[in-house]
């Protein structure tokens, strides 16, 4: 069992909310945060029933003030942050000349920004712990681009430049910054992709299915750990193989 914090976000479903109850198991106190605590109060539940630790918040990643608050207030209440997994996204996919301002924006907002924002405020703390671990959620599509996806690919390969930066910036403090990159995994921002493109996706797949939350919960987990204290500017690809 593990003694520390770690804050999740975009934990109310799919990757977050596996990871967040892999951590909870795991023995942090989980500071589970969604766009209202109500989106949260599930996995939290879940974590307690199961003998765990957690608190659920509400934040705006793109919001920079709320974001501080909120950290700020994680802060207080326990006395430390020890692992920040940045996991809030969205999608909004669409051809090219099909993207209005409005949907790249909120697309970049989000995933990239919001990666920022909660970083930047949580360094500060980091710092003066000597410690921490970040864990940034991109994707292969960052890696490899995918049609259909220019503002999310944009803005997931925009995380792995940040990441490496980061991690070059303050590995001289203790903390460490990766990425996961997952592959194609079953969660509800994957299910409104139709029938026949996922059959196309997995004869990529050289293990021959789709990824669980699970399994980026189980990388998140080991990058989190005493185990990864020498990893840090690395993006781990979870692809099942896709390469």
């Amino acid at each position: 069992m593990k003694e520390g914090v770690a804050l999740i976000t975009g934990s109310a479903r799919g990757i977050g909310r596996a990871i967040a109850l892999r951590l909870g198991n795991e023995g942090y106190q989980v500071v589970a945060c969604d766009l209202t605590s109500n989106e949260s109060e599930q996995v939290v539940r879940e974590i307690r029933d199961g003998g765990g630790r957690a608190i659920a918040v509400s934040c705006n990643v793109t919001d920079s003030a709320n974001v501080k608050e909120m950290i700020s207030q994680v802060v207080k209440t326990f006395g430390r942050l020890d692992v920040l997994v940045n996991n809030a996204g969205v999608s909004r996919d669409n051809l090219l000349p099909r993207i209005s301002d409005e949907e790249w924006e909120q697309v970049i907002n989000t995933n990239l920004t919001g990666v920022f924002h909660c970083t930047r405020a949580a360094v500060r703390y980091m710092m003066k712990q000597k410690h921490g671990h970040i864990i940034n959620i991109s994707s292969i599509v960052g890696l490899r681009g995918n049609a259909g996806q220019a503002s999310y690919a944009a803005s997931k390969a925009g995380i792995i430049g940040f990441t490496r930066t980061v991690a070059k910036e303050y590995g001289s403090r203790g903390i460490t910054v990766n990425a996961v990159a997952p592959g194609f995994i079953e969660t509800p921002m994957t299910a409104e992709m139709p029938q026949d493109y996922w059959e196309e996706i997995l004869q990529q797949v050289p293990l021959g299915r789709p990824g669980k939350p699970e399994d980026i919960a189980g990388v998140v987990s080991f990058l989190a750990s005493p185990d990864a204290d020498y990893i840090t500017g690395q993006v781990i690809v979870v692809d099942g193989g896709m390469g």
